[in-house]
């Protein structure tokens, strides 16, 4: 068990959240599945906190009500290998969901996920800043990330 896991407040359907999130990720699990008891504050019987893994980090998904929605405020980041994984998790996180600008992604439960490619931050580390720039500025004008498109900004042939 890590020290430090998130805990995601859903309103009702913490359960159908957590069981979605195993379903994207190929390395996940659901852990355990608490119920409330006669003691509330919710009805007896209804799922309180999944607890869930993906990819060897532990989440909570807590059934706590209406009054604290998500927002981009605290994001997921997703750190994909190639476009196929951006690809695949961009497709999979969206449905139901909306895009947005960068890579960035509001799925049907609110949560907000960043799908980035490693290879963005190498090549927004590279130490020629006009290459970097190139790189950031096509970023700004994407929605979900196009390695290929990135990669031909750093060699400036975009």
């Amino acid at each position: 068990m890590q020290k430090i896991a998130p805990c995601l407040w859903f309103d009702g359907n913490a359960e159908e959240a957590a069981r979605f999130y195993t379903s994207v990720f190929s390395a996940s699990r659901i852990a355990t599945t608490m119920h409330y008891t006669d003691a509330g504050p919710g009805p007896e019987g209804d799922v309180l906190v999944v607890t869930f893994e993906i990819e060897g980090q532990e989440f909570m998904a807590l059934n706590g009500g209406a009054q604290f929605p998500f927002t981009p405020a605290i994001s997921l980041f997703v750190h994909c290998s190639s476009q196929a994984e951006v690809d695949h998790y961009w497709s999979k996180l969206l449905d139901g969901g909306k895009p947005w600008q960068c890579g960035w992604l509001q799925d049907r439960f609110g949560v907000s996920w960043q799908i980035v490619p490693d290879a963005l931050g190498d090549m927004l580390r590279d130490p020629d800043t006009a290459k970097a720039s190139r790189v950031m500025k096509a970023m700004m004008q994407m929605v979900k990330l196009d390695v290929a498109q990135l990669e031909r900004a750093y060699r400036g042939t975009a």
